[in-house]
């Protein structure tokens, strides 16, 4: 893995010989590590920052782990998420995954299983950062965009220059053509930081590819805004 595109993932576990064991063998595996070791500290950093994992204790203080999960999916936040626990219950299981939990771990567990487990998860969440490949000049319903030279043609005939960051939505959302792209998937790779802007840039993006290429901008039929979800582009 490459220091450029390495997976983000928050360590939020209370103990604190377990969370630097977490913290140490996660980045020799790579992975770029941020820890948190209460409830409210975690969803603070959540807030703030993307990640690709979070490894995430149940029994954290103040705001258990099960509220915290909750409260990431309220926020149609789908970040992969992996409980720890100490207690091995089929109850417990179930209700963490009731929650909107991808997997569970039980204490003491294999490390070895663990970091299997991350990566399995990590590399399911982003697939959608390996797209079709979308060649530097592309068509759909008469408009036309020159990726290399920032430019369009819309539906009006006229050029149109593209900023940097237009460009790299635009090809983000043609390349999955037909699928939700979620903001903050557009976020992490359109701007690539971790610490986002708002999201209502992107919605103003999306109000202007609306203005260069649909033929009624209040009836879209090509740039699509899923409520709290995300972003689709459909060419026909």
């Amino acid at each position: 893995m490459n220091k450029s595109s390495k997976a983000t993932v928050l360590v939020a576990e209370d103990e604190e010989s377990l969370r630097e064991t977490l913290k140490l063998n996660l980045e020799l595996e790579g992975y770029e590590v941020t820890t948190a070791d209460t409830g409210p500290a975690a969803l603070k950093v959540v807030k703030n920052e993307y990640f690709d994992l979070i490894v995430l204790d149940i029994m954290l203080p103040e705001i258990d782990g099960l509220t915290i999960c909750e409260t990431i999916r309220m926020q149609h936040n789908d970040v992969p998420i992996l409980f720890l626990s100490a207690r091995n219950s089929g109850a417990d299981r179930v209700e963490g995954l009731k929650k909107g939990g991808d997997d569970y771990l039980t204490k003491p567990f294999n490390l070895e299983e663990l970091l299997l487990r991350v990566n399995k998860l990590i590399t399911k969440n982003k697939k959608i950062k390996e797209p079709q490949a979308v060649a530097d000049f592309y068509e759909f319903s008469g408009c036309k965009i020159d990726f290399a030279a920032h430019e369009c043609v819309g539906k009006n005939g006229l050029k149109q220059e593209l900023s940097k960051k237009e460009a790299a939505l635009l090809k983000l959302l043609i390349e999955h053509e037909g699928e939700v792209v979620s903001r903050e998937q557009i976020l992490q790779i359109v701007w690539g930081y971790n610490v986002y802007p708002t999201t209502r840039t992107i919605d103003n993006f999306i109000l202007n590819f609306r203005k260069y290429f649909e033929a009624d901008t209040r009836n879209p039929v090509h740039f699509h805004s899923i409520r709290g979800i995300g972003y689709k582009f459909t060419a026909n």
